[in-house]
């Protein structure tokens, strides 16, 4: 469990109606509308409980969003106010502590895990960056979709290290890579060791709390610190309550429950990169190469990669009752967050992606909009004219008749546009900012926007391209 990527089983079982509960009104009703569609559809397909969703767009909360039962007896509807099991993705907050403490000159990512946890198998060789990175060796101590027996009594990171990471390696240090929790684990104990304070308490102090992520709480040490019940189902029969796992086994390596909404605010600090400095977030999203230079696709707790053309940072999670997925897109400000109380059910993955489709499928066809736009107001210039209902009043006072006729005179010469592409879109102000490349026959041009919420363009500005 635990694990490192979406599952993609199915099951036809419908249960009942899922319906949305505690919505956040959304900028975008088309985009809202599309995913209460899908996070509904995915549901009465599978037959999972509840959902809850949250969505960035331009760097910000777009929507969030609960969807059917986060509780079945007494049954209770689901709200984006609970908090649910995120698994896995709690490993990217494990890394991150490791890269706080790296930035203090507290150890090195290259530093041996000898260092800070005597006695492990080949602990000379194996690196903090490899346990992060899952090229360590160290055997996986939960790869099972179930909870194993002994899991339903506590343990502590000493006695998982003891069993787990005194065993021969399953490979050369670097040679593989292999998803292991046990690496995690060790993680947490390095952090510990390292700052000199229990683990969650840094990962509180320092990471949760600086980010604002005021529902996170400790799953590990509680299984009551989540709203919502988690379920299983054997095969294809009735949803049952899912066993607690004692604490200690998911600590370093899946300990976090949260809302949607937070975990997305954790997704807006990675987009603007405001936690950690920027080697760090470099570290964090860097694909970890083997020592025969073969690259992974995995960075630092996370899954980097390009989707459809688009970098990429992921993970998903998976615990005792519940599956998440989490995936952003930090170059273009977007990620979407998916929490579901059902255990190895592919609910979580399944909507996150069908969302993703749908929000740069609006996006695409916005930032095409947009671009034909600009093209039109340039074309425009050379002529000395442009449409006043585009622009905000500031805009228009800008465009004076002076300003007008310098437009003409000095764009009108060169001649037709050749070519006009988007190369950049970010947010700035409470605005889009748009940057695009104008190609006339003998010139390039740069030309930006700034996009009000209403649509309105508050500027529209020409530059040589430098």
């Amino acid at each position: 469990m635990l694990t490192r990527s979406a599952l993609t089983c199915s099951f036809i079982v419908v249960f009942g109606s899922a319906q949305s509960i505690g919505a956040q009104s959304a900028s975008d009703p088309a985009l809202a509308a599309k995913v209460d569609s899908i996070a509904n559809q995915v549901l009465r397909t599978t037959g999972v409980p509840s959902a809850s969703v949250a969505v960035v767009k331009n760097g910000r909360l777009a929507y969030a969003n609960a969807y059917g039962a986060a509780r079945l007896e007494p049954r209770t509807s689901a709200t984006r106010d609970m908090r649910y099991a995120i698994g896995s993705i709690s490993k990217q907050f494990t890394a991150a502590a490791i890269l706080l403490l790296q930035q203090e000159g507290k150890l090195s990512l290259d530093d041996p895990v000898s260092r800070f946890i005597p006695g492990l198998t080949r602990g000379n060789e194996v690196t903090v960056r490899q346990l992060l990175s899952h090229t360590s060796g160290y055997q996986d101590f939960w790869p099972q979709d179930y909870v194993m027996p002994m899991m339903l009594k506590s343990t502590t990171p000493q006695s998982i290290a003891d069993r787990w990471a005194k065993q021969p390696l399953d490979f050369d240090p670097g040679a593989r890579w292999q998803y292991s929790n046990t690496n995690y684990t060790l993680a947490g104990m390095v952090v510990e060791r390292a700052a000199g304070i229990p683990f969650f308490q840094f990962v509180r102090t320092r990471i949760l709390d600086p980010v604002g992520l005021t529902s996170a709480s400790d799953f590990d040490a509680s299984p009551r610190a989540v709203n919502a019940t988690g379920y299983l189902r054997y095969g294809l029969g009735p949803l049952r309550p899912a066993p607690d796992v004692g604490p200690g086994w998911m600590w370093g390596a899946g300990m976090l429950a949260m809302t949607a909404s937070d975990l997305a605010k954790w997704d807006i600090s990675l987009i603007r990169k405001s936690l950690l400095r920027p080697d760090s977030y470099r570290a964090l999203e860097n694909d970890v190469h083997l020592n025969n230079g073969a690259g992974t696709g995995y960075g630092l707790g996370v899954d980097v990669g390009i989707q459809n053309g688009r970098f990429m940072v992921e993970h998903s999670g998976e615990v005792s009752g519940f599956t998440a997925e989490n995936i952003v897109f930090p170059e273009d400000s977007a990620a979407v967050v998916v929490l579901t109380n059902q255990d190895a059910a592919p609910a979580s993955g399944t909507i996150a992606q069908q969302i993703v489709q749908a929000l740069f499928t609006t996006e695409d066809a916005l930032a095409e909009n947009r671009t034909a736009q600009a093209r039109r107001i340039v074309e425009g210039l050379q002529r000395g004219t442009i449409d006043r209902s585009l622009f905000t009043s500031n805009a228009n006072a800008y465009f004076s008749d002076q300003a007008l006729k310098d437009f003409a005179a000095s764009l009108g010469p060169l001649g037709a546009l050749t070519g006009f592409v988007q190369t950049r879109k970010a947010e700035r102000g409470g605005m889009v900012y748009r940057s695009y490349r104008a190609t006339f026959p003998n010139r390039t041009l740069r030309v930006w926007t700034y996009e009000t919420p209403d649509g309105k363009l508050e500027q529209l500005q020409v530059a040589p391209q430098g």
